[in-house]
Parts: C-alpha cells; structure tokens; sequence
C-alpha cells in the first residue's frame, strides 16, 4: 500500500452529553468512522459514557468546557467570573466576551481546568490504576480474561452479560497495564464457575479451554477466581455497611466445599494441574524460563470484577 498523504483523526466530541449522542458517537467509532472523542465531564451521561470508553476501547480525551453547564471545581460552590447568575457557564460567545472585557479571574480558569482534569482522570480508571500500580512497585495484577464465558450457557443470562462485560473491561486494560510495566498470568479462571456454578468438573473444563492449542512441554499460568468462606453474618463483616448478600450467601460455603473436596484436587492433578503461589511464578526452576527479573513481593489484586 502506497504512503497516504494524509493522516486524519476524527474526532466526536461531546461524548457524555446524552445517551442518544453516546449511543450515535459509539456507533460511528464501531464503524470505523470515528477515532476519537472527547469526553465531557460535567455532561448529564459522563459517567455512562466513560463506561462505554472503556468497553468498546474508544481513544479518549477531555473535551475542557468553559462555556456550557455547571462546573464541577471549586467555582460550583459560590460566586466565580466564569459563571452568570444562575450558576450556569457564560455560554461560548459570553466566555469570549468576558474574557476580551478582563472580566475572567484567569487563576479560576485554572481550578476549573484542573478539576475538570481531575474528573476525566477519575472517570477513566484503567489508565490511573495502572499509574498508581506502577509508582507503588507492584509488578502483577489480575487481568479477568477467560476464554469462551460467553459460551457458558450456565450462567444466568445477567451474570454472562455481566462476566463478558468485566471481560472487555480487562481487554481494554491490556494496552494501560502494559505501558506500565504490568504483568498478568497467562489466563484466567473463575467468571464461568462463581458461586452455586462452581464445580470440579466445571473448573476443570474451564481450563481445559485455556490449555487448547497450547505447544507440548510448554507451561502456561493461570489463576482460578474463588471467593470461599463461612457466610458472613450480619452485622458483622463488611467494608464499613455492614456485610452484603454476596458475603452472606450460601454460596460462599459452595465454593469451600468445591475447592477443598479431594475430586477437586484429584481432578487438577490427573490434568496435570499444579497449584503455586504467584511468588512462585518468578522463581526459577531447573530447566524453566524466568518470567522476568522484578519480585512480586508488592502484589496488589485490583477489584476490577
């Protein structure tokens, strides 16, 4: 192919403005229409919207905004230049206006750029998380990629929506994680065998399917998701309200069961299974490669899920 003359980026702004706009912006950029877009962070569908970034991979930049709306820095609170009246930006030809009379307090320009950066920084999560991940030494993380769950008929259709969303949320996490330096198992187990769907039989499948088409005398890693426990009891437990029904189910006492029932381990072993420590997948063994130089001590497993 011939050198193009020309690179475009097309860029949708007002991403976050409304569903109806998201939904059109989204549709474009699947088409490959669209390039881009940049996000409004104090539109009425941000929140929504930064979802939907993060789900279909959509490039994103911040559209700043000093001429519609309310703001969302310290100029929300009281009386500012940038504002009328009824708390509202000036609008787009009112801005100008203000700012060629030297009526804009230029340092508020500044605070409600700086919170709008702020915003958008928290909106898209996966870049920052993996920021913080990096600057604090940690060197692996989860990536909740299992191969073929939107296969598994099992699942109610609420929960497979819900696993294959979590699954383009960490597809969308590869390129961040990477940039920083980040390392995940090779695959991951555990969106298909939650809670009552847990089994030997279940588990051993799902990691039948990571194994295929893997080379002969090659070792993958894997990490199998569980969440086993005695069922909390209320008020006890919990992050500071107290213990939720997922704590407080049934199914936690499941999971136990499963994954400390000798099937469970027979099965693993007859698949040539072997349990480790993610410790252990940087230490070197006769005749094995060595993932990479840096120690896992620092691990930190992100709630992505």
């Amino acid at each position: 192919m011939s050198r193009p003359r020309m690179r475009l980026v097309v860029t949708a702004d007002d991403f976050g403005y409304c569903p109806r706009r998201d939904e059109g912006i989204v549709e474009a950029f699947l088409a490959g229409a669209v390039t881009s877009v940049s996000l409004l962070v104090n539109g009425a569908a941000t929140e929504s919207a930064a979802e939907l970034a993060r789900r279909h991979s959509i490039p994103t930049g911040l559209h700043a905004n000093l001429s519609e709306g309310r703001p969302v820095g310290p100029a929300r609170r009281g009386a500012s230049s940038l504002l009328g009246p009824e708390g509202f930006f000036l609008g787009k030809m009112g801005f100008r206006e203000a700012v060629a009379a030297g009526d804009v307090d230029l340092p508020q320009v500044r605070e409600e750029l700086e919170a709008q950066l702020s915003c958008f920084r928290e909106l898209l999560v996966i870049p920052v998380f993996a920021e913080a991940l990096q600057a604090y030494g940690v060197r692996f993380t989860r990536l909740p990629l299992e191969r073929g769950v939107g296969g598994c008929t099992w699942l109610e259709a609420p929960a497979r929506a819900f696993a294959c969303a979590v699954e383009r949320d960490a597809r969308a996490a590869v390129g961040p994680f990477s940039r920083h330096g980040l390392r995940w198992t090779d695959a991951f187990v555990g969106l298909s065998t939650c809670g009552r769907h847990m089994s030997a039989h279940r588990v051993s499948g799902a990691l039948a399917r990571v194994l295929e088409g893997t080379l002969a005398g090659h070792t993958l890693t894997a990490e199998l998701m569980a969440h086993p426990g005695y069922p909390s009891v209320p008020p006890t437990g919990g992050c500071g309200e107290g213990p939720d029904a997922f704590s407080c189910s049934w199914e936690r006492l499941h999971e136990l069961r499963v994954l400390t029932a000798p099937t469970l381990r027979a099965q693993l072993a007859q698949d040539g299974v072997q349990l480790c420590a993610l410790d252990d997948l940087d230490s070197k063994r006769p005749g094995e490669e060595v993932p990479c130089e840096a120690t896992l001590e620092p691990f930190l497993e992100p709630s992505l899920l």
